[in-house]
Parts: C-alpha cells; structure tokens; sequence
C-alpha cells in the first residue's frame, strides 16, 4: 500500500504532466510551421502518456484521481504563445524543461520516464534556438546550439581576464587596507604575497573541484545514456529524431540521420550525450589540472601588480604607487573586457577602475578604523 507521501508525489506528478500536455498543446495550436507544430504535439502526447503513469498509479491504490485545471503558469504561457507566438515563450519553456530534466531521477517508480523529460528538454532547447540548419553541419558540433554552450575561445579569454581581475583586486585591496591600518611597507609586503599565494591556491583548489565534480557528473550521465540505448533504443532514437526536427531538419530526414545513428552504439552514445546532455564527449568538461594551473598562474599575475611598489621601494609614496598602478592594470582589464560585453573599451576602462579604487578605498577606510582602534 502507498504511504501518504507517495500518494501526494503521484498526485503532483500528474498534475505536472497534465500541465505540460495542455502547454505543449496550447504552443502547437499558435505554431504556423507544420513542422515545429508536429514536434510539439509528439511533446504533448509524450506528456499525455507520462500523465496515463501516474493515474494508473493511483488507481492500484485506490486513491481518488484529483480534479484537473491548468495552472496559472500553463495558461499564462499559452495565451502569451496565442498573443505574441511561440517564439516569443520557448526561451522561458526551454530554461524550465533544462531546470526540470532530472525530476524523475531520484524517482525509483519513474526511471523509464528520466530519460524522456532529458530528452524533452534538448528538443524545447532546440525549438527554442529554432535556426535552420544545413544536414552536414549536424554531428559533433550540434550541441553548439544549445543556449548555454560558449565558444571555446571566447570563453578562454574571458576566464583569463576574470581570473586576472580577481587577484588584482582582492590584492589591491587587501594591501591597501593593510597600508590603511598603518602598517610597514615590510608588513604590507608580507601580507600581499600571503594573500596572492593563499588566494592563487584557493582559486586552483576551487578550479580543480569544479571541473572534477564536472567531469564525474558527465561520466555518470553518459554512463546511463548507454543503459537507456542498450535498454530502450526504440525510445532513444525517436528522442534524437525529434532534436533532429526541432533543429529545423525535415521529418523524414530527421529520422533517417537518427537511425543510422543508432546502428552504431558508440555513434548514437556520442550523439545522444551532445544532444540531450549537453556535453562534448571528447573533454567531459575540460582538464581539472590545467584549469587548476591556469587559474593559479591568472589569478598570481594579476595579484603581483599592487605588490610590485612595495618590492622595490618604500617611503610616503609607495602607496601611491601602488594605487597608481593598479588603477592602470583596472584600466586595461576593462579594456579588454569591452571585447566580450559589448560596450566601448573608455566605458569599460572607466567602470573598471571607479569600481575597483570604491573597493580599495572602502578596505583602506575600515584598516584605518581597526589601525586607530587596535593602537
């Protein structure tokens, strides 16, 4: 007999797929493509057969099937979709299918539903982008369509330059708030190279970590993406064939690709983990140790600038230096930040240096305070 608790997770559940049937239906009913309206109406009667799940599940119990009405977020959704098109709310569909894709996991009683609801929420994403794509541009680098991929190298330049970013003003104004308090150049000295190692080792450690626990998780995924090909290929290659469709691909076409991939078991795992995983199998999410490496080195460079004056000279004006030069360092990372946020290199350069000597002058101030008070 189901505890209580369970019966509330089927009621939920159902309630939830009803909901997504009314919505997916809703979005095809405004939808003028043919082809993107039969994509979603599969999405629609998928959610149906989810809803059958649950409803059957209640009745072995005996539990009473609640009353069904669309939630204000379906109808919300499905009058902006009638309104203004369904271009117009697929962006906001997608990011909710991508938050909701792994529901099911911790769900023993709906493993055969996880790996559709991952499935739905590649083919929301791919609606979402909705770009017609040539058949030859479709295979390793299909997933470059997904809302939250980068490129590559753009991505590389701007974790250089944040990384950069972060060691010159954590060390700005740690040295600035150290000079604030009164102390030595030779005290602020040691403590600008205590804080550059411990915060170059603390950003390799966070790198490492992150990139690991991103690299296990894909391993993990791709692991059960090949349980499911193995399990359910039939499932598989209709989830693929309509990524395919969504991607702007002729049905027919659509389902050739997607079963010539699937007599390939490697080939349909390579696809399926860029379709519905989002990852690229070849890097599973990068190296952690050059992550790690490349992270210390940026943030280092960065974290040597305000300390460079204290190394060389001293008197009066070392702290004058010092700010002088980082706000020159500030000045040309914002620069540089101009090439991936579209504003121009002066606004840029200018924010960046306001910014970075607001928070020095709010660290040299409470260093100052503390210096007054501890003395």
């Amino acid at each position: 007999m189901p505890r209580p608790e369970d019966l509330a997770r089927y009621r939920a559940n159902l309630r939830a797929e009803l909901d997504g049937a009314a919505l997916y239906r809703a979005i095809a009913e405004a939808e003028q493509d043919p082809a993107r309206r039969a994509v979603l109406m599969e999405l629609s009667l998928a959610e149906t057969r989810h809803a059958a799940l649950w409803r059957k599940k209640l009745r072995a119990a005996g539990a009473p099937e609640p009353h069904y009405a669309p939630s204000l977020r379906t109808r919300l959704l499905g009058a902006l979709a009638r309104r203004f098109g369904p271009r117009f709310v697929m962006p906001s569909l997608a990011a909710a299918e991508y938050a909701d894709r792994d529901k099911y996991a911790s769900q023993a009683d709906a493993a055969a539903l996880s790996a559709d609801e991952r499935g739905h929420a590649s083919v929301v994403s791919a609606l979402a982008t909705g770009g017609q794509r040539p058949a030859a541009s479709i295979g390793s680098d299909i997933a470059r369509a997904e809302p939250w991929h980068r490129s590559a190298s753009g991505n590389d330049l701007r974790a250089a330059v944040l990384g950069a970013n972060d060691g010159l003003v954590s060390n700005f104004c740690l040295i600035i708030g150290i000079a604030g308090a009164g102390a030595a150049a030779r005290t602020v000295l040691l403590s600008g190279v205590a804080g550059l190692v411990a915060g170059a080792c603390s950003m390799a450690l966070g790198e490492w970590l992150s990139v690991t626990n991103a690299r296990e998780l894909a391993r993990t995924q791709i692991s059960r993406e090949a349980e499911e090909i193995e399990q359910t290929p039939e499932a598989e290659q209709h989830e693929l064939a309509l990524i395919y469709q969504a991607k702007g691909l002729p049905r027919p076409e659509a389902q050739r690709i997607a079963a010539d991939l699937m007599r390939d078991r490697q080939g349909a795992l390579d696809a399926l983990t860029r379709e519905e995983l989002g990852i690229d199998p070849a890097e599973l999410g990068g190296n952690p140790w050059r992550a790690a490496g490349t992270s210390f080195l940026l943030f280092s460079l960065g974290a040597c600038i305000p300390l460079l004056p204290y190394i060389r000279l001293g008197g009066p004006w070392v702290g004058w230096l010092c700010v002088g030069l980082s706000a020159a360092a500030l000045a040309v990372i914002g620069g540089l930040t101009s090439l991936f946020n579209g504003r121009s290199p002066a606004f840029s350069a200018a924010r960046q240096v306001v910014f970075g000597c607001a928070a020095a002058a709010v660290t040299y101030g409470v260093g100052r305070l503390l210096g007054v008070a501890l003395s």
